[in-house]
This record gives structure tokens, sequence and C-alpha cells, in this order.
């Protein structure tokens, strides 16, 4: 089988209830469209959004926590957010490693509780401005796929996003041939270890846009995207999907 490909959509702390209103333009601007589309809004919209969504468009929250339920003031299990209609979640993104010091082993823990509860973990490696400067891209990406990634991780319940940290938001993005270097690199970091290696999705995010779309997924082993605030406006994101669409 070959990698299916994947447009997914991260809202970070932003939307609304009236910001559905973007899943309705979606569906009506692209009722089948030829990849699969994920979105992953704040926890406060998740029901609402599977629900509007209609199946047609997954679904996903943004963390879990490693613990199925107990004293974990703010945190939200895994099954929680399948209970709420999820079926993918995002994990080990740069701004959570930032932000609260998460580690390639509580996001690899995650990643298990993750896929006990039937989601698909989405999970995300990318090396800071200081690490590429200092030639270390290729040592970063591969020991968090090492670190971050679980031994049961497959094709069905792994998606790997490859965002680099000094692209997201900034406008910047990596050459071509750089986003390609890496892209073959967590290939055969995953085709080595997991018997399903070969056929995991590998997205590429940091300042997607509809004027790049198109020349990133050209790119070898680039099977999607993790898009940010491309994907908050179905007249940005939707340029997104058409291009990956046609890839």
């Amino acid at each position: 089988m070959a990698p299916r490909k994947l447009a997914a959509g991260n809202w970070k702390m932003n939307g609304t209830l009236a910001s559905l209103a973007e899943i309705d333009r979606l569906l009506a601007d692209h009722p089948a469209p030829g990849c699969d589309v994920l979105i992953c809004p704040p926890a406060t919209l998740v029901h609402a959004m599977a629900v509007r969504a209609q199946g047609r468009i997954a679904t996903g929250g943004q963390d879990c926590h490693a613990r199925t339920s107990g004293a974990h003031t703010g945190d939200i299990a895994a099954a929680q957010l399948k209970d709420a209609g999820a079926s993918h979640v995002i994990l080990g993104h740069s701004e959570r490693r930032t932000d609260h010091a998460e580690t390639d082993a509580q996001v690899a823990a995650k990643a298990v509780a993750a896929h006990q509860a039937g989601l698909v973990a989405v999970i995300c490696v990318g090396e800071t401005e200081a690490q590429r400067d200092a030639g270390q891209t290729l040592d970063v990406i591969s020991a968090q796929l090492a670190g971050s990634v679980p031994d049961g991780a497959t094709a069905a319940n792994t998606v790997i996003a490859y965002e680099p940290v000094w692209a997201i938001g900034t406008g910047r993005t990596p050459t071509n041939d750089q986003i390609a270097e890496v892209h073959a690199l967590m290939r055969d970091r995953l085709s080595a270890r997991l018997a399903e290696g070969a056929d995991v999705a590998l997205l590429y995010g940091g300042s997607v846009k509809p004027g790049n779309a198109a020349e990133i997924f050209a790119i070898p082993h680039v099977n999607g995207a993790l898009v940010g605030g491309a994907s908050l406006k179905a007249e940005d994101f939707g340029p997104i999907i058409a291009a990956l669409s046609a890839a």
C-alpha cells in the first residue's frame, strides 16, 4: 500500500463555534477531495466539529494525556477525545515541546495512549533554527523519531509531521532540497524500524500556503501537510486540499 495523502489543519488556540462555518464551506467546495482531510480544533470545538463534518472531514485533538483518567486538571484523555468524535490527535508539536517542556519519552507515551484509544497519532518532529545552522538537523530528527514513535506504530495508527520550528508561522520555508533530505531520512528510519514504515504518511508543515503547496507536494516522500494559520479559513485551506488532491 502507498501512504495515504492527508491535508491536516491545526487551528491551535483559535476558533469559536462561529468558526465552524468554515467547515461548511470546505464541504461545499470539496465534496469529494482526492485526499484525506483532517482539522484539529481547540478541545472546546471537537464534538461540535465532528458533528458538523459528518465524517467527510476528520476531526482531531491537539494533545492528549498519557493516562486514561485521573487527577490531571485541564488535561484530556485520548479516550475522551475519541468519545467526543475525534479520530486523530496531534502529539509532540514544537509548541508543546517548547511551552510545556515535553520530552520524546512523554510524546511516545501519549502516542501509545492514543493508539490504545483508537486514535491516529500525528507525531511532530522538527529542528530549531540554531540546530539547523549548526548542521544538526538530521541527527535531531533521527533522535526525535527514535524517541517519540512507539514500537507499535503502524501505517494505520500513525502519521509523522516534519515541522522545522523556525518555519512555523514565520513565512519562511526550507528549500525543496532540504525538505526532500529530511523526508528521505524519515522514510529510511521508519522503514528500517517498523514493519509498515514504508507506508506511514509523512507530512510537511511550516508556512504551507496556497502559493507553495503544489511545489511542496511534488517533493518525494511528502504525502501531505500539517497546516497552521492557512487552515483557519476555507479560502486558504481549500487550495491546499486541491493541490494535494492533484499531486
